[in-house]
C-alpha cells in the first residue's frame, strides 16, 4: 500500500516554526505528545520520510524541528536517521520516546547525537526552547549532535537562564510524601526565579490557596485519583501539575480526566519542570483557564 503524502497547506503564522513529524501516532502516548506539540508548531505528519520529501517538494516548509516518533525501542535504525539529517542538515532531529522506551532512554541514547525525549516532558522542554529562540539563542534542544548527555543538561541550564524571568510568575505549592524530594523540587524552582508559596508533606489540602499546584505524587493510585478530583472540585482553575516516576498514557488520561493540568516524570528536570509550568501559564491566558498535556489542538 503506498501512502499518501500531506498536501502543502496556507501558513496558520509565518513566525510559528515548522516541525515534521515522522513515525506513528496511534496510542495514548504518542496522541498525547502530538496534539501537545501540534499546538506549539506547524506540524505536518508524516509516516515515512519518503512522505515528509514529498510534501517538501510540493510546496511545504523547511522544518526547523524533526520528531522522530518511536512507539518501541528501535523503531529508527541509523540508516533512517542519516538519510534524515541529510535532508535538513540545520534542523534539530529529536526522537519522542514511550513509556516501553523508558528503561533504554534512561540507560542512554540508542543512536548516538539523537537525543531521545520522554513522550511527556516533550512539551514543557518545547515550551522553553520556543522561548529561547524568541531571545535569539539556538536553544538546548540544538545542542549539536556531538554534544554528551552532561553537556546538553549544562546547556539547557544556561539556556533556561537567558529566557526571560521575573515575579510575574504564580507562585507555586508544593506536595508530596518525601520531604527531601520536595526540598529538590523547591531548590528547581528556586534556580528558575519562581516562588515557593508553600509546602505540604503528603497530600495537598482540598482548601489549597495558590493558583499552581506542583504535587510529588510518586505513583498515582485510585485513593491519589480520588483526592485529585476532590482538590481540582474544589478549586476550579488551579493549575496542577503531577510528577509521577513512570507516567504511562492510561494513568495520565486518567489524571487529566480527573483535574490534573499535566504529568511528568520524575526525577524531573529543570527545563522540563519550568517548560510545564510556562506551558500551562501560557494556556491560562488564552483559554481563561488550564488546559492538560492532552489539550486537542486542531487537526491538520
Amino acid at each position: 500500500m503506498v501512502s499518501t503524502p500531506p498536501l502543502p497547506r496556507p501558513l496558520r503564522d509565518a513566525g510559528r516554526p515548522c516541525g515534521v513529524w515522522l513515525g506513528p501516532t496511534a496510542g495514548a502516548e504518542l496522541e498525547l505528545v502530538r496534539d501537545a506539540v501540534g499546538d506549539r508548531l506547524d506540524l505536518v505528519e508524516c509516516g515515512a520520510l519518503v512522505d515528509a520529501a514529498a510534501w517538501e517538494s510540493a510546496g511545504g516548509r523547511r522544518p526547523a524541528l524533526v520528531l522522530l516518533a518511536a512507539e518501541c525501542p528501535g523503531r529508527w535504525p541509523l540508516d533512517a536517521v542519516v538519510e534524515i539529517a541529510r535532508r535538513w542538515p540545520l534542523a534539530t532531529l529529536l526522537g519522542v520516546a514511550t513509556s516501553l522506551g523508558e528503561g533504554r532512554r534512561r540507560s542512554g541514547p540508542l543512536i548516538a547525537g539523537i537525543e531521545e525525549v520522554a513522550w511527556c516532558e516533550l512539551p514543557g522542554r518545547l515550551e522553553c526552547w520556543l522561548a529561547e529562540l524568541a531571545t535569539g539563542r539556538a536553544g538546548a534542544l540544538a545542542a549539536p549532535a556531538t554534544a554528551r548527555r552532561e553537556e546538553r543538561i549544562l546547556e539547557a541550564l544556561d539556556s533556561l537562564m537567558a529566557i526571560e524571568r521575573g515575579d510575574h510568575h504564580a507562585p507555586v505549592w508544593l506536595a508530596g510524601s518525601r520531604g527531601a524530594d520536595l526540598e529538590g523540587l523547591a531548590d528547581l524552582l528556586t534556580l528558575a526565579g519562581r516562588r515557593v508559596g508553600g509546602t505540604t508533606p503528603g497530600r495537598p489540602p482540598l482548601d489549597l490557596a495558590a493558583q499552581l499546584l506542583l504535587w510529588d505524587v510518586v505513583a498515582l493510585g485510585p485513593d491519589d485519583l480520588a483526592w485529585l478530583r476532590m482538590v481540582a472540585a474544589n478549586r476550579p482553575g488551579l493549575g496542577i501539575v503531577l510528577l509521577e516516576s513512570f507516567p504511562r498514557g492510561d494513568s495520565t488520561q486518567a489524571a487529566l480526566r480527573a483535574g490534573a493540568a499535566a504529568v511528568v516524570g520524575r526525577p524531573v528536570t529543570l527545563e522540563a519542570l519550568e517548560g510545564t509550568l510556562r506551558r500551562l501559564e501560557r494556556l491560562a491566558r488564552e483559554t481563561k483557564g488550564p488546559t492538560g498535556l492532552g489539550a486537542a489542538a486542531p487537526r491538520r
